[in-house]
């Protein structure tokens, strides 16, 4: 696809010459990146994000600090010679900003997020020499690189430590948009909880969007006081006003045992404040996903001309795609040595993951 327009002399030779001529001009001109270097020599790659953002603190951030970490890895400068991305502020966005980025001639488009499976789809078709990975869903393209994670392996081992650490036997859980990928969340958290704690009660609720804070924030208030003292989001920008509810709360109440367990990415920051000039943290731990390490280990995939397209590539524990965060000062020694024996297990096979409610269920949990 012709990207660049041509000098006026160059214009006038091949208003002159034959179709065939300006044709082959325009193949020429197409292995040039935009300041006229060989596209091999001068790789190029970006990402479109869901309604998150970049700044979400979660999913989007951290796809985000893989591909700056790609940038810097290579020498390479924010913007469309270098790494770059898109910013989508809601769902109708995602094939307009796909097709921008196609138009701007990167190496590699990364789609974030399972809601822009259909939009990588449609333009994947269209663009069929382009190269394009979606995060969190398969597209079943031959130009399309699918990355999947086993969320459920994670969400078990943060639910060990719920419910090993509940206070009131209550916990929560709640997701961005109900979906069979946050499913994966909820269900692999509810095992993790009732296989240490069969008397636990687990509540789960989705508040419908991935984007709406004050919502995450009323949900979490609702919950914290019908008793539930650890809560489990999974909901993207909408979590951060769990974090809010949980800080508002352990001001007012210093001692009273209030906590969140991040998603995706070390949420430790997200936890942190002051109460009377003392430091207090209300992040538990993080189911963290290394959406960073995948999005990094593409791009140098790709740009060593081994893109895998067709392919779909699981991330789960045995990959270290999977873990808690490192940040553990809040998490007992009872706990970190029941995750260590999990991990083990799930590794070995010995204990099973459950993905789905029906997954659940043959386990024996309700």
């Amino acid at each position: 696809m012709k990207k660049r327009k041509l000098g006026l002399a160059l214009s006038l030779v091949l208003a002159a010459g034959t179709l065939l001529g300006a044709c082959g001009n325009s193949e020429n001109d197409d292995k040039k990146s935009s300041n006229g270097k060989d596209k091999k020599d001068n790789f190029t790659v970006s990402m479109v994000t869901d309604i998150g953002g970049i700044d979400d603190k979660s999913f989007n951030q951290s796809a985000w600090e893989g591909l700056q970490a790609f940038g810097k890895d290579n020498g390479l400068e924010k913007g469309k010679d270098g790494y770059n991305y898109l910013q989508s502020k809601s769902d109708s966005e995602y094939t307009t900003n796909l097709n921008t980025l196609v138009k701007e001639d990167y190496n590699l488009i990364y789609a974030i997020g399972y809601a822009l499976a259909e939009s990588v789809d449609e333009v994947a078709t269209q663009r069929p020499k382009s190269h394009f990975a979606i995060v969190d869903s398969v597209v079943k393209q031959d130009n399309v690189a699918s990355i999947v994670f086993k969320e459920q392996q994670g969400s078990f081992l943060v639910g060990v430590i719920a419910g090993l650490q509940t206070k009131s036997d209550k916990v929560g859980f709640i997701g961005g948009v109900d979906s069979k990928l946050i499913k994966k969340f909820e269900v692999g958290f509810k095992a993790g909880v009732l296989s240490v704690n069969p008397n636990a009660k687990i509540t789960a609720q989705y508040a419908g969007s991935f984007g709406d804070a004050a919502k995450g924030q009323q949900m979490a208030n609702n919950m914290y006081s019908s008793g539930i003292d650890i809560i489990y989001q999974a909901a993207g920008g909408t979590g951060n006003g769990v974090f809010t509810s949980a800080k508002e709360l352990k001001k007012k109440d210093p001692k009273k045992d209030i906590w969140v367990i991040g998603v995706d990415r070390d949420q430790k920051e997200e936890g942190a404040l002051k109460v009377k000039g003392k430091d207090y943290n209300v992040t538990l731990t993080s189911m963290v996903k290394r959406v960073d390490v995948a999005v990094q280990d593409l791009a140098k995939k790709t740009k060593e001309g081994n893109f895998p397209g067709g392919e779909t590539i699981e991330y789960g524990l045995e990959e270290n795609g999977i873990m808690i965060s490192k940040s553990q000062e809040n998490v007992t020694k009872e706990s970190l040595k029941a995750v260590e024996e999990y991990v083990k297990k799930i590794k070995s096979g010995e204990q099973k993951t459950p993905g789905t409610e029906k997954e659940l269920k043959e386990l024996g949990f309700k």
